[in-house]
């Protein structure tokens, strides 16, 4: 039995380890369980351990026999040796093995490629999935000083060409966009994307700006970026929306935003201001099948007017139009996504918070501020009063109004 994958890259890297994922070499299905390990793998034998519950997959390997990512037929047999199991894997500094005794099994040079800050494609077998596209462009947003090696770059156009990336499942290039804008500098992620012709195939409403070639030789940098498709492995600085944008989600990540604001800048930002194509937003939800935590604040912030809080009235309209009152959870992350919009050094300089993503411009505190004296009122009691539905609800939001003005002058 081999540690294998992240567990290994991130032990090499000093990073901590949360689970361990395990090959075992030599068995059969009817052995692992023989032992107390329970299958529950569908499409290829994997079982879970009977006390620590980590997954343990039998050594296999993967022939292409169809499009897309679904098009594998596994072979999972005794003699399938580990190297073999190894080299079906993406990235080579995915591609280590742990012994039970310690020793490092590094057939394909991962730690080296790990110590030299390289993500490189560990065989040609890369094409024939193009979920690890999704995963290169992934891994560049989180490890952030590593470069996309110039061949692997070039494969990835490849594989773009050959409509590889257009077979595609909605939830398949969720899950990998979704953990990538989670990442510390998710522009990367999209930056990767953009060169290799991906972008405008996955997210063909973000698309990408062709800029001037600048012969980085495989150079990523922070930010989205284009490049010649002729150049194998060169990506350029980003320029207009391209860079705007990625600047824009690399502060909601340094801003430790969640994944609800990350994602409603992505789908809603525009250089001009929110976006004022709400359809687009809702297409773009549509087909990638996004959560609706996430989907709801894409659309909040792509139809939410111009933010205010420079009177009582003002204040109160803008929590009411985005129902702040019910929900000021999200309320409070439209606000910051709003503040990310900002260009840097516009108004109030937000500070990084030590921990959270609060709110720290002065427009936003304010809001808060309003919609917790709001908050306050006792509508309950007033409409206990009695009288017609209209002049209770008079009689609601003028006390609202008036605990909002009271907060924001004190």
């Amino acid at each position: 039995m081999y540690s294998v994958g992240g567990s290994v890259r991130d032990e090499l890297l000093g990073l901590p380890v949360s689970d361990r994922d395990w090959v075992v070499v030599g068995s059969t299905p009817q052995a692992m369980i023989a032992r107390g390990y329970r299958p529950v793998g569908r499409d290829f034998p994997v079982f879970l351990h009977p006390q620590t519950h980590e997954e343990y997959a039998l050594a296999r390997t993967e022939r292409k026999a169809g499009p897309g990512y679904h098009g594998f037929e596994v072979q999972a047999s005794p003699d399938v040796t580990l190297e073999q199991d190894l080299a079906r894997r993406d990235l080579t500094i995915n591609a280590m093995a742990r012994a039970e005794d310690g020793s490092l099994v590094d057939p394909y040079g991962g730690r080296r490629d790990l110590e030299s800050g390289l993500l490189r494609h560990v065989s040609e077998a890369f094409a024939e999935d193009p979920v690890r596209i999704l995963r290169l462009a992934r891994f560049a947003a989180r490890f952030t000083t590593f470069r996309v090696a110039p061949d692997t770059l070039a494969l990835c156009r490849r594989m773009v060409e050959a409509g590889e990336v257009d077979a595609l499942v909605a939830e398949r290039v969720w899950q990998e966009l979704s953990r990538g804008l989670c990442e510390a500098m998710p522009s990367r992620m999209l930056a990767v994307l953009d060169a290799c012709g991906a972008l405008e195939r996955v997210l063909p409403e973000v698309g990408g700006e062709k800029v001037a070639e600048d012969g980085g030789g495989g150079r990523i940098v922070a930010g989205l970026g284009a490049s010649d498709p002729a150049r194998a492995g060169s990506i350029v600085e980003p320029a207009g929306r391209a860079a705007w944008l990625g600047e824009r989600l690399d502060r909601a990540a340094g801003r430790r935003a969640p994944l609800a604001v990350r994602f409603a800048l992505l789908a809603a930002a525009r250089p001009a201001g929110v976006a004022a194509n709400l359809r687009e937003v809702q297409v773009l939800c549509a087909r990638l099948r996004v959560p609706t935590e996430c989907a709801d604040l894409a659309r909040l912030l792509a139809g939410s007017a111009s933010a205010g809080a420079e009177d009582a009235e003002t204040a109160l309209a803008f929590i009411e139009a985005n129902d702040g009152l019910r929900r000021p959870g999200r309320f409070e992350a439209l606000l910051l996504a709003r503040e990310l919009l900002a260009e840097p050094g516009e108004g109030e300089a937000p500070p990084r918070p030590a921990t959270g993503p609060q709110v720290a411009g002065a427009v936003g505190r304010r809001l808060l501020v309003a919609l917790a004296a709001a908050r306050a009122v006792e509508a309950g009691a007033i409409a206990r009063e009695g009288g017609e539905p209209a002049a209770i609800a008079a009689r609601i939001r003028a006390a609202r109004l008036a605990a909002v003005r009271s907060a924001l002058a004190g």
